[in-house]
């Protein structure tokens, strides 16, 4: 499986972006999408998540009712929509997907099998 990350950038606080992952390759009814990030000096966090199959989304704390994940199936791509950006919200994005989602929907870095390239988000104050 091959992820294509795409759609960062720089923007004001308050700003919107949307971000894009592709997916290639096979793909499994119990597969999983998501986002991570790392910013300088930090470890990489879980943003969000969706399993392909019924959708079902999973989102970190702080991210939740600002961030949304989609998916476009007959795509195989997945978006991260970003809105109410903050400079904490800085950092390198990182898609991600896994063939098995955890089921108490935590700890999705151990569960991800494949990494995209990441791309830059900066949010300026």
């Amino acid at each position: 499986v091959q992820l294509q990350a795409s759609g960062g950038g720089l923007v004001q606080a308050g700003g919107s972006l949307r971000l894009s992952c592709a997916a290639s390759g096979r793909t499994f009814s119990s597969y999983f999408m998501g986002w991570f990030r790392q910013a300088p000096g930090k470890e990489r966090e879980f943003v969000a998540a969706i399993i392909w199959s019924g959708g079902s989304t999973y989102y970190a704390d702080s991210m939740k009712g600002r961030f949304t994940i989609s998916r476009d199936n007959a795509k195989k791509t997945v978006y991260l929509q970003m809105n109410s950006l903050k400079p904490e919200d800085t950092a390198v994005y990182y898609c991600a997907a896994g063939q098995i989602s955890p089921r108490d929907g935590k700890n999705w870095y151990r569960f991800v099998d494949y990494w995209g390239q990441g791309t830059q988000v900066t949010v300026s104050s």
